[in-house]
C-alpha cells in the first residue's frame, strides 16, 4: 500500500492533472463556439468545421470523464481508501498508482471489470 508521503505525491498530480484538464475544457469550448460563428462559404468549408467541431467535442467529453474520475481519486484521498481496490479491497500497486493515479481498480480487477463492462 502507498505510504502517506506517495499518496501526498500521487495527490499533487491529481490536482495538477485536474487544473489542466479544466483549462483545456474552457479551450476547447472556446474552439468549438469559434468554430460555430466562423463563416462558412461552401459544403466543404461546412464539412471541416463540422469535424472540427465534432473531435473537439469528444476531446471534451473525455477529458470530463477523466475530470470526474480525478475528483473522485481527491474524495478517496479524504476519506483515507485512496490506494485500495473498490472490488476486491486489497491494495492497488503503487506503479499502477504512478501510471494511473485515479485507479480505482487493481490490475487483475482492472480486467475483469473491463471484461463485465
Amino acid at each position: 500500500m502507498a505510504n502517506a508521503k506517495q499518496i501526498e505525491e500521487l495527490k499533487q498530480t491529481l490536482l495538477e492533472r485536474k487544473e489542466l484538464i479544466i483549462n483545456n475544457i474552457n479551450e476547447s469550448r472556446e474552439s468549438i463556439n469559434s468554430l460555430k460563428n466562423s463563416e462558412c462559404n461552401d459544403e466543404f468549408d461546412y464539412a471541416e468545421v463540422s469535424s472540427d467541431s465534432f473531435k473537439e467535442g469528444i476531446i471534451a467529453n473525455q477529458q470530463v470523464k477523466e475530470l470526474e474520475e480525478i475528483e473522485d481519486a481527491i474524495k478517496r484521498i479524504q476519506k483515507g481508501t485512496y490506494g485500495v481496490c473498490e472490488m476486491c479491497d486489497e491494495s492497488i500497486a503503487i506503479g499502477r498508482l504512478r501510471a494511473k493515479p485515479f485507479a480505482k481498480f487493481c490490475t487483475p480487477c482492472r480486467e475483469i471489470y473491463e471484461v463485465e463492462k
